[in-house]
């Protein structure tokens, strides 16, 4: 009896290596990898009927989980505070604008410092493409965002790169919007805004 317990364990093992890969294999651990602040960015755009605008962000904190070379989540911090105007060169103009778009009109950033995105799921896509599904705050609101995204990955860093496109008015943006207010004409602007996304974390 106890020779057949020791066979039937034996093979249980025995079994258990095959399916793994082999004997001593194992998948790899999901790893966490601190997001390089300095070397990520985030660029917005945005959209009116009489043109655009575009700026940056600076990405604060974040992390990349990975397995091995492919994205399993992650997320990342923005200082909104840190909002610049990239478009406008007159210095006037541009400092009316940035003093906007950080007023309660917009993105509230005293009220409201940190934006805020966790990834929820990730669905591999073939090669270096992921469809990715999140969790965005902006202004102490948080909606569900979905979005394509490509990671590359060398023997120092992960590079994560993706363009989020999000509707304002679910974060209670709602100025000039033409959801919201009649008659705008030339004076209106688009819900969608865009935020491309480039997060480097290194191994």
């Amino acid at each position: 009896m106890k020779k057949m317990f020791v066979f039937v364990v034996a093979g249980l093992l025995f079994n258990a290596a095959a399916i793994a890969g082999g004997p001593g294999k194992t998948k790899a651990a999901d790893k966490t990898l601190a997001i390089d602040a300095k070397s990520s960015t985030i660029v917005w755009g945005a959209k009116k009927v009489t043109g655009t605008h575009a700026g940056t962000v600076v990405v604060e904190s974040g992390s990349l989980i990975v397995d091995g070379d492919k994205l399993k989540g992650g997320s990342f911090v923005a200082d909104v505070k840190s909002l610049v105007v990239t478009d406008v060169t007159d210095k006037e103009m541009n400092g009316k604008l940035t003093g906007h778009l950080k007023s309660d009109d917009f993105f509230s950033v005293e009220k409201h410092p940190q934006a805020k995105l966790v990834i929820s799921s990730v669905t591999p896509k073939g090669g270096n493409a992921y469809d990715v599904t999140g969790k965005l705050t902006i202004k102490g609101i948080t909606q569900e965002v979905k979005f394509p995204a490509t990671v590359t990955s060398d023997a120092k860093k992960v590079t994560a790169n993706a363009k989020v496109v999000i509707d304002r008015t679910k974060y209670d943006i709602k100025f000039r919007s033409a959801n919201f207010f009649e008659n705008l004409g030339d004076k209106a602007i688009e819900n969608d805004f865009t935020l491309d996304v480039n997060l480097v974390a290194n191994k």
